[in-house]
């Protein structure tokens, strides 16, 4: 992949519009991810005193919070963007590929509890499900997941805990929602089937991604 280097959130942003998809960490496909990027000096670099600094970390939440993409554990369980013009047809095919969750399961119960509560961080929401006992966070992250690789739940922003000065701090902790309603019912409505959808998106593939095996850019569709 031949992309200029991106030096700040701005660029990024313009990065994810220009090419509709882009994995936050390296995929199976090289070059295509924000962290190979991204300029040197923006990837993580820890400190002789134990610190640590990583602006593509720290951009991910204007990114996402301006409203022109959406993120979540799209690609392969991994965390990445989509552009709004590529949600559509992407959710569209996923949703066909994970129905909706049954009646009765644990994934529906997340789900009508997020819906219920508009947004959590995924503690508050494992709490809020009853997964509190010894061994149920894994357990809970994993059905949270298949829901993300269903496009029913998605980040809407990262909350950071705070010091005595009143600092962020940390890593940040997704703070989750639903498309439905960060966006509206009818915002991510696709007048495509789901094989018309998958069609585009993987023409689209290969225009972005021209050396890629079929098999990797069909594991990236999903």
């Amino acid at each position: 992949m031949n992309y200029s280097e991106i030096y700040n959130a701005a660029q990024l942003t313009e990065r994810i519009q220009e090419i509709g998809f882009l994995p936050l960490l390296p995929s199976a496909i090289a070059g295509f991810s924000a962290e190979e990027m991204v300029a040197d000096d923006c990837r993580y670099v820890t400190f002789p005193d134990g610190g640590w600094d990583w602006p593509l970390w720290k951009w991910k939440g204007p990114v996402v919070t301006d409203g022109n993409c959406v993120y979540g554990k799209f690609f392969d369980k991994k965390a990445g963007f989509i552009s709004r013009e590529w949600w559509p047809d992407f959710c569209n095919y996923r949703r066909s590929r994970y129905p909706a969750p049954a009646e009765g399961s644990i994934e529906e119960a997340i789900l009508l509890t997020l819906r219920e509560h508009g947004s959590l961080i995924t503690r508050q929401l494992r709490a809020a499900c009853d997964f509190t006992g010894h061994g149920m966070r894994s357990r809970f992250d994993g059905y949270v997941t298949r829901l993300e690789m269903a496009c029913y739940v998605i980040t809407e922003d990262f909350v950071y805990p705070t010091d005595r000065h009143g600092q962020p701090y940390g890593w940040g902790l997704s703070l989750l929602t639903t498309p439905e309603k960060l966006f509206g019912h009818d915002d991510g409505q696709c007048s495509r089937s789901p094989e018309e959808s998958f069609q585009r998106l993987r023409d689209h593939f290969r225009q972005i991604l021209p050396d890629a095996p079929e098999a990797k850019i069909r594991k990236i569709i999903g």
